[in-house]
């Protein structure tokens, strides 16, 4: 009997597409003998279906195993509500690079009944938490499987930070601003802005700078367990913004304190089988094959 029984269904919102790749896998699913729970969401987008229907936060309860139809943001959307749940997740691909969901939609039989069967791999992942706090109260927080990104939001200025790591004072920095990134975002935006592809089992963060006012300034690498401090300057005249993976926004002021550390709670990622992280760069980035 397979470990997997009772398996969430999560899938991007208003992709046709994704619609159907979730229906053949619940067809798949359901001749199988397995319990599908769709997360609501996704319920309202598969028309006629019988399922049992959850909440994203009660499928971390009840499932063995969620499965993520959609591009790598639905993952990490599905990442940051169900790592503390410890369930494991599985990705579709039905978006566009594709570095976390990594079966496509026409071997979705073959590769999760491999999968289901205990041909897989896992992997562990970890996230970041975030919190600001001005005058010592908290005003925001958030978590993210790729990264927190300090910016100046919709107006196109630099701004200026401190910057600790540990304790220890690094730098005072007027940019654009500052990516902290895990292995897991190294290739997403930190990649973009110039920092290193760091391979996922790796115990580390990478501080990728955007557009540094010096040119000396470069992407760092340090351990995984480092705790961050960024204190946005008192001269900034406009506000900046902190996301997680692009989401839960907190606006700052001058004089905001950001914090970042690893989240306690790490993510369990499957991956079939015959899953190769450098034959994944070399199809998603185009590098050069013999």
């Amino acid at each position: 009997m397979s470990e997997f029984q009772n398996i969430g269904l999560i899938g991007r919102k208003g992709s046709s597409s994704a619609a159907s790749s979730l229906r053949r896998l619940m067809a798949f699913l359901e001749r199988d003998g397995y319990s599908v729970i769709l997360e609501k969401d996704t319920a309202s987008n598969v028309v006629g279906h019988k399922a049992r229907v959850s909440s994203k936060d009660k499928l971390g309860e009840l499932c063995d195993l969620v499965i993520v139809v959609g591009g790598d943001g639905s993952l990490l959307a599905a990442a940051r509500a169900l790592a503390k749940f410890s369930v494991p997740l599985l990705g579709i691909n039905r978006g566009r690079l594709g570095f976390l969901t990594d079966i496509t939609p026409d071997e979705i039989e073959q590769k999760v009944g491999e999968v289901l069967s205990g041909k897989y791999m896992a992997e562990s992942r970890f996230l970041l938490d975030m919190s600001v706090t001005r005058d010592d109260k908290p005003i925001g927080k958030g978590s993210a499987l790729n990264d927190v990104v300090v910016h100046p939001g919709e107006f196109i200025r630099m701004i200026e930070f401190d910057l600790y790591i540990d304790g220890q004072f690094v730098y005072k920095q007027r940019s654009d601003g500052l990516i902290v990134s895990t292995p897991t975002g190294s290739t997403a935006y930190a990649l973009s802005g110039g920092g290193p592809i760091m391979h996922p089992k790796l115990d580390a963060i990478a501080v990728v700078p955007l557009n540094p006012h010096t040119l000396s300034s470069r992407p760092i690498v340090v351990e995984g367990s480092s705790e961050f401090k960024l204190i946005i300057g008192e001269q900034n005249s406009e506000h900046s913004y902190v996301t997680c993976d692009g989401h839960n926004q907190v606006i700052t002021e001058p004089g905001d304190v950001i914090r970042i550390h690893k989240k306690p709670h790490r993510l369990t990622l499957i991956h079939p089988i015959d899953h190769n992280f450098y034959e994944t760069c070399r199809s998603k980035l185009n590098w050069q094959r013999s």
